[in-house]
């Protein structure tokens, strides 16, 4: 089950890379949001009520439905639709994120191979989609797309922080999750 959700994870890290739409970009952020709270509900071997609780609030209410509300809202009152020319064709963003995903895979076979307490499919994929994040951010020409960029590769930074150790993912939440205010904050500001 784990795995299908990382895969299914990766997979909007590969639409997300190609659309030139909008709203697009920020329903895969809504999907990413759920997903990301399924991989930690499957993750977590002892439910505790508080560890649940932070998860939950991070994953769904931030990242799923708060987050995402505001792009919507300031898409909507930009009147902003779809990506003006991006820096690379939709065809090469599909090759170059295939790449990167694959990269992802041959990033998990080698951790398996380190006998580490890495969750191998879920760095891999967290590898690479903080590079797709990267990825977006640089051939993308609109500061609102940068923002959705950074919030991929936020996501990826929790699903990195979910393979690598098991009560990580509320440090690194904590402090990403304040990196994550303060830019969408100040890109709404920039963008009005």
């Amino acid at each position: 089950m784990n795995d299908l959700l990382v895969v299914l994870f990766g997979l909007t890290m590969i639409y997300i890379s190609v659309t030139g739409m909008l709203g697009s970009y920020v329903r895969m952020l809504i999907v990413q949001g759920i997903l990301l709270f399924l991989i930690a509900l499957v993750n977590m071997n002892d439910i505790n009520f508080g560890g649940f609780l932070f998860v939950a609030i991070e994953t769904l209410v931030l990242k799923a439905i708060l987050i995402p509300w505001f792009l919507f809202k300031t898409i909507r009152e930009n009147e902003m639709i779809r990506e003006v020319e991006p820096y690379i064709p939709n065809f090469f963003s599909l090759l170059a994120a295939s790449v990167i995903f694959t990269f992802g895979f041959f990033i998990a076979s080698w951790s398996v191979k380190l006998g580490n307490t890495l969750i191998p499919l879920q760095f891999g994929v967290a590898v690479s989609t903080m590079i797709t994040g990267m990825f977006v951010i640089i051939t993308r020409r609109k500061l609102i797309t940068h923002v959705m960029g950074y919030m991929v590769i936020e996501n990826g930074i929790f699903l990195f922080s979910l393979s690598a150790a098991k009560e990580m993912p509320i440090i690194v939440g904590l402090g990403v999750s304040l990196d994550i205010f303060m830019g969408i904050l100040m890109a709404g500001l920039f963008i009005n």
